[in-house]
């Protein structure tokens, strides 16, 4: 069985970043992973970007790889920045990005 090769996400956070900026709707995303339940995605949002509150997964946490984003959820928000790691709360949620940002979200689903 061979290795599976790994995945150069600062090179990932950068090429979504660039997509996301030429995009009219100012986003752009990947799946990076799927095995099984695991999902990973690289979700790449300009300035301003919202992600509208939206159900969650089982289980899930975001990984800031750049920039800033403010997580919303029940009325509550939190501000995250590049290398901050947060789970994700399991009621619904949305996502806002404070500055060009790019975020790895890591879901597990039923």
């Amino acid at each position: 069985m061979q290795d599976p090769v790994p995945f150069d996400l600062a090179a990932l956070a950068d090429e979504h970043l660039t997509k996301a900026r030429a995009a009219a709707h100012g986003r752009s995303a990947h799946l990076v992973m799927h095995d099984g339940v695991l999902r990973q995605s690289v979700i790449a949002l300009v300035a301003g970007t919202v992600l509208d509150e939206h159900n969650a997964p089982p289980a899930a946490s975001i990984q800031v790889l750049r920039g800033r984003v403010r997580l919303t959820e029940a009325g509550r928000s939190e501000e995250l920045k590049a290398g901050q790691l947060q789970m994700l709360p399991k009621e619904r949620n949305g996502l806002a990005a404070l500055d060009d940002a790019v975020v790895l979200l890591t879901a597990v689903n039923d």
